[in-house]
């Protein structure tokens, strides 16, 4: 199909209007054109993709299988159109941006707080941060920043270590039963949650205690640590997790530890750039800031909150523009 036989944004937004409201006219209201126009545009539309979007009825429009199928992935577009538009608009003239990809848990409870302060710092730099978690290229993907789990190589790029990995076993309180725990496997007993990027986790937490048990790969399965002690916490089983990402839960009392074992791990979370992008101000302010703030966040870059309206306005400031993937 060439560019010409494309549907236009105006035939998609017609579409997406009527499906909503199952009616040419109040679709025309919304978008303050005709009934014949918005009417006319879908039949463009329907004639574009071959196929028919909609069944007119006599008062009322039903939208087809295909017209349903279709609709889902028109949407996604004019979300996308309208969030490009919104982010362009967003930036002044003097404006970087710097694209960062992060793990999803990693960046919720390790990053996002360490970049509290950075916009005083870097005005004209906006962060555009995204989950990522299956390896990629990062010249294809146009990213200038990763954070990554793994040996510390990545091809064509510089790697810093930003922290080691201590394994424990969480759960909540409730789940322990009476009496304790005396043995690392009755643990199986409680549920063990899994985490599907590391399949073989609890199996190599018993095997390092001298324990197996065909249990290690059974219990519900999690793509995300953050999902696994949401699990833990609602009584669901136990999790394996590393521990800096289960410290808000264990100070509130909100998880324990059943079993005071620690698995190091033999990988460590590194942050990786593009080996030619080293000497960018937007990629090096951001790599040494991340650098100063390995310790956790620095009270300095906090706002004042004794003053009410220079929180309210400085607060609205400091916030990055974090999307997910």
């Amino acid at each position: 199909m060439t560019r010409r036989h494309l549907p236009t944004l105006v035939a998609m937004r017609c579409f997406e209007a009527a499906a909503r409201h199952l009616s040419f006219t109040r679709a025309a209201e919304e978008l303050s054109l005709t009934q014949s126009a918005v009417s006319k545009q879908v039949a463009q539309l329907e004639a574009t993709v071959d196929h028919q979007l909609f069944l007119r009825l006599r008062q009322r429009l039903q939208i087809t299988p295909e017209g349903a199928l279709y609709l889902s992935e028109v949407r996604k577009i004019l979300a996308q159109v309208e969030t490009s538009t919104r982010h362009l608009q967003s930036y002044g003239g003097q404006s970087e941006v710097l694209n960062v990809t992060t793990l999803p848990t990693f960046g919720a409870r390790w990053l996002v707080p360490r970049l509290n302060g950075f916009r005083f710092r870097h005005p004209n730099l906006y962060l555009n941060i995204s989950n990522r978690v299956d390896p990629f290229d990062l010249e294809e993907e146009r990213v200038d920043v990763a954070f990554f789990f793994g040996h510390g190589a990545w091809p064509k790029a510089q790697c810093i270590k930003l922290l080691d990995e201590e394994v424990v076993a969480v759960c909540s309180p409730a789940a322990i039963p009476e009496g304790g725990i005396e043995d690392p496997l009755e643990l199986t007993q409680l549920v063990l949650l899994q985490n599907a990027a590391r399949p073989e986790a609890w199996h190599d937490w018993f095997e390092v205690q001298g324990h197996y048990t065909r249990h290690s790969y059974h219990g519900p399965r999690f793509d995300s640590f953050s999902m696994s002690l949401s699990a833990a916490r609602a009584g669901c089983g136990v999790a394996l997790v590393p521990r800096f990402l289960a410290e808000e839960e264990l100070r509130a009392g909100q998880l324990v530890i059943p079993w005071a074992f620690s698995l190091k791990s033999r990988d460590a979370y590194y942050l990786a750039y593009a080996e030619h992008k080293s000497e960018l101000g937007k990629v090096k302010g951001f790599v040494d800031w991340v650098v100063e703030h390995l310790d956790g966040p620095d009270d300095s870059d906090t706002v004042d909150v004794s003053n009410p309206v220079q929180a309210r306005l400085e607060g609205a400031a400091s916030c990055a523009r974090i999307e997910r993937a």
